[in-house]
């Protein structure tokens, strides 16, 4: 199966990311629960111009990755993993399946009370940390497997997006939206008449991003039509796609996305474990990302490749699905996004986020060892 550059760098940061995103987390937490907890807290908290630190990051840095990802999904859709319907389809129903089942399975839990907004937490894959747990396992990954994973996390953060701007979006400010959609239209006539020049989208970008921030609609959603409205031509070296795609790689893996765990992961381990464990939004996490994610993936696979809607690649079987149903259930980056949109409540907001990183370790540690044996036994038939 060929492989494009892009997607070997996208493959080799993403993985390292991965385990950057452990660190930071690790650090973030250990110190909020040190006698510097309060002045770490605090740093995050800090105003410039209308807006907390941590919320620039959310709201402004965070739409870089976004970017990012809007530029992945275009170059799946036009050359990748999603170019070819009959080969889409396989990652498409996997994705659907890691998206209904958990949610589901939170609002069964949850609806019709106060945390019922929160249905999208569980639906959501790190894309980084995925790779990074899959890149433990060494050489003897398939391509195939990397590839349904990847494709598999991205049709999974644009269903994310999509979650995102219309269940989370409460009020909106329409002279400010249809200034922002009227200049993400001029961006694509600028691209119909083959205009290049990257400084007029960035800073058209920019523009958008302001308008939209004042919109009521995420602004994180500008990253995504920015991607759209960037000439991609044929995908290649030289078109503004994929420099832009070449450019962003490193800052947001090793930069943004880091920097997004520490502003958002220092959480004060207090109370009660057993009481905040025992919720019903906790219990809608952690079932919704440590059996909803790899249920759903591998019944809904399962279900299309039985009824010849899809097929299995021929290097992979069930097991493998399985455990990298598993990996889909490490929610972190998109889930804690989520969360900071879905509640208000501050303890509910931290509780949430811890309840999510002890799901994503235990769904990312259970695919780990389901693929690690999976693949060694692999191995030593073939041998």
């Amino acid at each position: 199966m060929k492989i494009t550059k892009l997607y070997k760098e996208f493959f080799n940061s993403e993985k390292t990311s991965g385990i950057i995103l452990i660190i930071c987390t690790l650090v973030s937490l250990i110190i909020a629960n040190s006698a510097l907890g309060n002045s770490y807290q605090s740093f995050w908290n800090i105003y410039i111009g209308n807006h907390s630190i941590v919320h620039w990051i959310n709201d402004g840095l965070m739409t870089i990755f976004f970017l990012l990802i809007g530029l992945e999904l275009e170059r799946e859709i036009y050359h990748g993993e999603l170019s070819n319907i009959k080969d889409a389809l396989l990652p498409i129903f996997a994705a659907l399946g890691g998206i209904i089942v958990p949610a589901g399975i939170y609002l069964f839990l949850n609806y019709g009370t106060t945390t019922q907004s929160g249905a999208g937490i569980p639906m959501a894959t790190d894309i980084a940390f995925a790779l990074g747990i899959l890149a433990l396992l060494g050489s003897k990954v398939p391509t195939s497997l990397k590839i349904f994973l990847t494709a598999l996390a991205v049709i999974d953060d644009l269903g994310a997006i999509l979650i995102i701007a219309t269940f989370y979006t409460k009020t909106i400010f329409w002279v400010n939206l249809l200034i922002a959609l009227g200049i993400f239209g001029t961006l694509l006539i600028f691209n119909k008449l083959r205009i290049k020049n990257m400084l007029i989208y960035i800073i058209g970008g920019i523009a958008m991003w302001y308008f939209m921030l004042n919109s009521g609609v995420h602004a994180t959603i500008t990253g995504v039509l920015l991607a759209f409205a960037i000439p991609y031509r044929n995908g290649g070296e030289e078109s503004t796609s994929y420099r832009l795609q070449h450019f962003l790689h490193k800052p947001v893996a090793f930069i943004i996305l880091p920097v997004f765990a520490l502003a958002n992961t220092a959480i004060v381990l207090s109370g009660n474990i057993e009481q905040v464990l025992t919720q019903n939004y906790s219990l809608g996490i952690m079932l919704g990302l440590i059996i909803g994610k790899p249920l759903g993936i591998f019944l809904i696979t399962f279900i299309a490749v039985s009824l010849g809607l899809c097929k299995l690649p021929e290097d992979l079987n069930w097991k493998s699905i399985i455990g990298v149903g598993f990996l889909g259930g490490i929610g972190f980056t998109m889930s804690i996004f989520i969360t900071l949109l879905a509640f208000d409540n501050t303890t509910i907001i931290n509780n949430t986020k811890f309840i999510i990183l002890i799901s994503s370790l235990t769904a990312g540690l259970i695919g780990f060892l389901i693929l690690k044996l999976n693949l060694k036994k692999e191995y030593t038939d073939d041998n």
